[in-house]
């Protein structure tokens, strides 16, 4: 019912996206409280904010945190709940990743699916209805900007503003989420300040995130005259080879280098990427064990962790309708003389929380490494035949002629913080999911799509 107006503002859509993909919104630390994601992630905001504005809606900048755009009349609110932020780039781009490349009837530049494509296509579906209906209840664009991290603009907005009573966050998948994983961030520590023949002298993992699979990590050995350097890399090759290891290994005097690549995933789908990290430290305790050498937090690693996905050598055992336990290695430091592996875990949906931590504390109580926990989310659970997912499943397989059902997945958006909520696209069945990916795109195609899907969404759930 939707479809010619929002074809009529097809190239508005576009070059809306196109401005907001070329606003380098990364977190940044910043003093000024009227920022507190940075200066970037506040021109984000401020972009949507005066586009809202000139389009006719009502909108609110809450303090620096987040904002919203909003429209309608009523006591009941609908929230659309999105993120304006987006995860590092690296150099392996073929494109600008901050100035928007349309190619391939594509859109590609960091976040055009992750989550500002699907933030443009909802508010131009918000002023599809807008412009052609009077509806009963209010419909808000909540804009985060904090939402790859630690979702404080969230919590702000949770603390200061109206709570929707209903809602989707366009930052996951067609035709619609019930599941969402419970997320945890596992942190080993352990105190390393070492005179062993064989001594990590150095650790860059590429400043990577928590929620990215790692696609680098490079490690420096620092060799003592007791062993003969020429065997030892003669050893490491032989290590690397034996596992297919893509590590190259270098040598300056008494250092060895090692370099590892992979490719990088979000941390939701570790299977989809491939770690650098994982091999690194298994390397790593084999040359040790080699030479007799042990360093606890390695070998921990390498008999429960090694280059599992799914965290069955922690004995966890969870598994049901949501999937496997997840695990993303993203992070190995070496900083004031201590050791650090931190970890990215996405639990089943009926398992809770207290288990898997109880399981990692149970297998450390002996030893010398330290742990803690934080990046805690509860996961998200709607039964199926919830009126609401029926609701978008139907209005999405009526749009595209499809026959899907809803899904779980391993991700975690702003649906979990608001009652009655879930997530609903923008990614379409099929296709594949350039989340926090290297040359990610948004076709054009589905942009406008998911346009006219979110405006026949906002029209029946609030006539």
């Amino acid at each position: 019912m939707f479809d010619n107006y929002i074809e009529n503002l097809k190239d508005q859509i576009i070059n809306s996206t196109c401005e907001l993909i070329n606003i380098p919104s990364v977190y940044s630390d910043n003093s000024n409280s009227t920022m507190p994601f940075g200066e970037d992630c506040n021109k984000a905001l401020e972009y949507m904010l005066n586009l809202g504005e000139s389009l006719g809606f009502r909108v609110k900048n809450v303090d620096g945190y987040c904002g919203y755009i909003e429209f309608g009349q009523g006591d009941e609110l609908m929230g659309i709940i999105g993120h304006l932020d987006v995860v590092p780039v690296d150099d392996t781009w073929s494109y600008d990743p901050f100035s928007a490349t349309i190619k391939e009837n594509k859109i590609f530049g960091r976040g055009a699916i992750d989550d500002k494509g699907p933030v443009i296509a909802t508010l131009y579906a918000m002023k599809a209805v807008m412009d052609n209906y009077v509806i009963n209840k209010r419909v808000r664009l909540i804009l985060g900007l904090n939402e790859e991290r630690d979702w404080k603009c969230i919590d702000y907005y949770k603390n200061n503003e109206e709570i929707p009573n209903f809602g989707f966050s366009p930052d996951a998948d067609f035709p619609c989420i019930y599941a969402e994983k419970a997320l945890l961030n596992v942190h080993l520590f352990q105190d390393y300040d070492s005179n062993d023949k064989i001594k990590i002298s150095h650790i860059d993992f590429g400043n990577n995130a928590m929620n990215v699979v790692p696609k680098f990590c490079e490690i420096q050995l620092l060799i003592s005259n007791e062993i003969n350097i020429a065997e030892c890399i003669n050893s490491l090759k032989s290590i690397v080879k034996s596992h297919n290891f893509n590590i190259e290994i270098e040598n300056n005097a008494d250092i060895i280098t090692l370099k590892s690549y992979g490719i990088s995933s979000h941390s939701a789908h570790p299977d989809l990427g491939k770690n650098a990290i994982s091999p690194i430290i298994i390397t790593l305790y084999e040359i040790l064990h080699l030479y007799s050498l042990n360093i606890d937090i390695i070998t921990f690693f390498r008999h429960y962790i090694h280059m599992q996905y799914n965290g069955d050598d922690l004995q966890l055992g969870c598994c049901d309708e949501s999937g496997k336990l997840t695990l993303n290695v993203a992070r190995f430091s070496l900083e004031k003389n201590k050791l650090t592996i931190s970890m990215n875990l996405r639990i089943p949906v009926h398992t809770s929380i207290d288990t898997v931590k109880s399981q990692f504390n149970k297998l450390l109580a002996e030893s010398s490494i330290d742990i803690s926990y934080d990046g805690e989310k509860d996961a998200l659970y709607i039964p199926k035949d919830n009126e609401l997912i029926t609701t978008l499943c139907n209005i999405f397989n009526e749009s595209t002629g499809l026959n899907t059902m809803p899904i779980a997945i391993g991700g975690a958006t702003y649906a979990r913080a608001f009652p009655n909520c879930v997530s609903f696209g923008a990614n379409m069945p099929n296709c594949e999911d350039m989340c926090h990916k290297a040359d990610e795109f948004i076709s054009i195609d589905n942009l406008i799509l998911s346009a006219k899907i979110y405006a026949n969404v906002i029209y029946k759930l609030t006539v």
